[in-house]
């Protein structure tokens, strides 16, 4: 589905036709050994499931060009064990699917250099084509393009059937100091994200959401929810 001329959402990625863009957002590698330090025991499947839900979105496009859109690594102020690796096989596969890999540094990217330089890999505090500039989304920035494209606040919606209530992750579309604004949703499967419609958000993009649209992704598909004005 298209979200914008041009840019279609595949899975919980953006891809830019015209260009051969592929843009992915808070991969969080490592989540899980953050998790079993605090004491919470997770099944061991994030990578498994992120690696294969890669190679799924690869094998529908064949990409030039690759953009992690920040927070590739969860741990803020060191490398974990997992984390080196992790990041690493990830690189040797996307390296292999394309001829660029690009990572936009993001608020948990303090430390991934050592990591990037083993593969020679970019780490760009954002990355602009046309009137379109890709950033993190946790701090603002001036910037003359007309379209922005965001990661950081990794949107969610929780809907109610009956007793039952389930999150699901989704992009946002709306506007921005006149620009229209894209919100990424978190490609990592542990983490569900903030619910747009009652949870308090982290972005310094998002203020008012009322006239945002929602695109709701599930098991691969997409949906249109129309605007958040309409949800609530």
């Amino acid at each position: 589905m298209q979200i914008s001329p041009g840019i279609e959402i595949i899975g919980l990625s953006l891809w830019i036709k015209e260009k051969k863009i592929l843009i992915i957002s808070d991969l969080h590698l490592g989540y899980e050994d953050y998790l079993r330090g605090k004491g919470i025991l997770v099944p061991k499947f994030q990578i498994k499931e992120t690696f294969m839900e890669l190679k799924k979105i690869l094998k529908k496009v064949n990409p030039k060009i690759i953009i992690l859109n920040g927070d590739l690594k969860h741990e803020f102020g060191r490398i974990s064990s997992q984390e080196w690796k992790d990041v690493l096989d990830l690189f040797d596969l996307l390296i292999s699917s394309s001829k660029k890999v690009v990572v936009i540094k993001g608020n948990h990217d303090t430390i991934l250099g050592p990591i990037a330089e083993k593969k020679k890999i970019e780490i760009l505090p954002s990355y602009s084509f046309d009137d379109t500039i890709i950033i993190h989304g946790d701090s603002l920035v001036e910037t003359t393009s007309k379209r922005v494209i965001i990661g950081h606040e990794h949107p969610a919606i929780s809907l109610k059937d009956k007793s039952k209530t389930e999150k699901f992750k989704c992009f946002l579309k709306g506007k921005w100091q006149r620009k229209e604004l894209i919100v990424m949703p978190s490609f990592n499967p542990l983490i569900e994200g903030t619910d747009i419609l009652k949870e308090r958000l982290l972005s310094p993009f998002l203020n008012k959401l009322d006239d945002f649209e929602v695109f709701v992704v599930n098991k691969g598909e997409v949906f249109d929810f129309g605007k958040v004005k309409n949800m609530r």
